[in-house]
């Protein structure tokens, strides 16, 4: 809507901008139901005093050409095509497919607020904070903007950088897979991979194995993608793989999913054993395992344990990782490596799907592997997170010698899952918390049906900083001892 202000014209300035609205509604330029700028924004835009606007609207509202509504503001109202017709809104609940609509979003709002600057956020899943400096992230990136290329700015193959993959190549050879950079395909993070892998391969139907409890993205991509979910326990060491051939015969899945380093919630790493039982499963039965290892390389208390993958002679695994947890937040690489064919069809639904991966992320890690700043960083990643974990652990230790709290302290990873004392229920606990300015993330969200993990919750220590996890921790500490004498005094009563 184009507006003039003649400003030494005789005419008033409402009546010029009021005529000049007529004209357009009469010549139907401003249609049955438009909504016109809200009086200060048409104020701003001409440069006159907002009264003006609103003279100027008064005066087409009481010919009856505009109407105006507490909140929305002044609409186009003439010769109405809506006058005595029954108005039929669209039902957008109702559009929306059932799997989206049972969605679970506590998790998400959860995580979201890992953000917030007055937030202690026990409930992130990211990197720490401390290894990068943004001197250094913008000297990085100003190489990788400045560095001379033969393509275009800003693309990349379908596939990835090629030179990024031969670096991730390299970095994987250091953790025994050999392989090429065309059997590796770069994507944005592992729930964009998993997503990706399972439309390729899973019909509406298929059975996929995996462990429980489980990241809350896992099992809606699964779901999504029409799969039906078999769950296993888990303990310590991982995916208990003790009936796991019993459930293969009877289920016939299509896939195993396994989270095999220090997984989420429950910082269970897979021993070496349960690895070459998966492995020896798949080969026996024919069926493609897919690991994902995004925790691996943040190891504290062991050595590094061979992937799936590097003990894959048959080329049954594939294999997916995410630099999330070993560079700066908010900058997510992740890859693939499986066989050829199925790199070539997933490079072929990253030309229908996104058209072009994100060129800065890429270029960044490229930049960082290339000057070996990004080995060096993991040492830091692991002496932050680990000196995190402990302050951690030295207050979940005073907590379980008071209450009766229970914990497995990780070897690595970032993730804590604690069994809370009898009788609290981790919901009401996060709800109290949140409001001394902390959150974790609940158990029953790591549940498919959402019937177990009250009594749990998941803690991560690597986003905080070691004085938010005193401070967040103390606060947890307090409430807890609060719940617990509520119930012995309920006890008593």
């Amino acid at each position: 809507m184009k507006l003039k202000v003649d400003r030494n014209a005789r005419v008033p300035i409402y009546l010029q901008l009021s005529q000049q609205i007529r004209e357009l509604i009469f010549n139907g330029s401003l249609v049955d139901g438009y909504s016109l700028p809200s009086e200060r924004a048409l104020a701003g835009e001409l440069g006159v005093h907002r009264n003006t606007i609103v003279r100027a609207y008064s005066e087409l509202r009481d010919e009856g050409l505009l109407t105006s509504y507490q909140g929305v503001g002044y609409r186009v109202r003439y010769k109405s095509i809506y006058e005595g017709m029954i108005k039929k809104n669209v039902n957008w609940e109702a559009l929306v497919r059932d799997d989206f609509t049972d969605f679970q979003m506590d998790f998400d709002e959860l995580f979201s607020r890992s953000y917030e600057a007055d937030i202690i956020s026990f409930g992130g899943g990211v990197a720490a904070r401390e290894p990068y400096r943004p001197d250094e992230i913008a000297d990085v990136l100003s190489r990788a903007l400045n560095r001379k290329r033969d393509n275009a700015y800003f693309y990349t193959p379908y596939k990835g950088d090629p030179q990024l993959r031969r670096r991730i190549s390299e970095f994987m050879s250091l953790k025994g897979v050999i392989t090429k950079p065309g059997n590796i395909q770069i994507l944005s993070g592992n729930n964009q991979a998993l997503d990706f892998i399972l439309d390729l391969m899973l019909s509406p139907g298929d059975r996929i194995l995996a462990q429980e409890p489980l990241s809350p993205d896992v099992h809606r991509t699964i779901k999504l993608a029409g799969g039906k979910l078999i769950t296993v326990p888990v303990d310590e060491d991982g995916m208990i793989c003790d009936n796991l051939e019993a459930i293969i015969e009877s289920e016939h899945p299509r896939f195993i999913y396994v989270d095999s380093s220090f997984s989420n919630p429950t910082g269970a790493f897979l021993t070496i054993e349960r690895r070459r039982k998966l492995l020896e499963l798949s080969y026996r039965y024919r069926i493609p395992i897919i690991e994902d290892d995004e925790g691996s390389e943040l190891y504290y208390d062991i050595d590094r344990v061979p992937s799936i993958k590097s003990m894959d002679e048959g080329n049954n695994v594939i294999y997916m990782y995410s630099f999330s947890l070993t560079m700066m937040p908010g900058i997510s690489v992740s890859f693939v490596v499986a066989d050829r064919m199925i790199i070539e069809k997933l490079s072929g639904m990253v030309s229908v799907r996104i058209a072009s991966l994100d060129w800065t992320p890429q270029m960044l890690m490229l930049e960082y592997m290339n000057d070996g700043i990004f080995f060096r960083r993991l040492d830091e990643f692991r002496n932050i997170c680990r000196i995190k974990r402990d302050i951690m652990c030295s207050y979940l230790d005073e907590i379980s010698a008071e209450s009766g709290l229970s914990y497995i302290r990780p070897k690595g990873g970032v993730y804590i899952w604690v069994r809370l004392p009898d009788g609290i229920d981790s919901r009401k606990l996060l709800e109290e918390l949140q409001k001394q300015g902390v959150t974790f993330i609940p158990g029953h969200v790591f549940y498919l049906k959402k019937t177990a993990g009250n009594d749990r919750m998941r803690l991560n220590y690597s986003y905080p900083t070691e004085d938010e996890i005193r401070k967040g921790m103390v606060k947890l500490r307090k409430i807890i001892k609060k719940f617990k004498q509520n119930i012995q005094i309920k006890t008593l009563l």
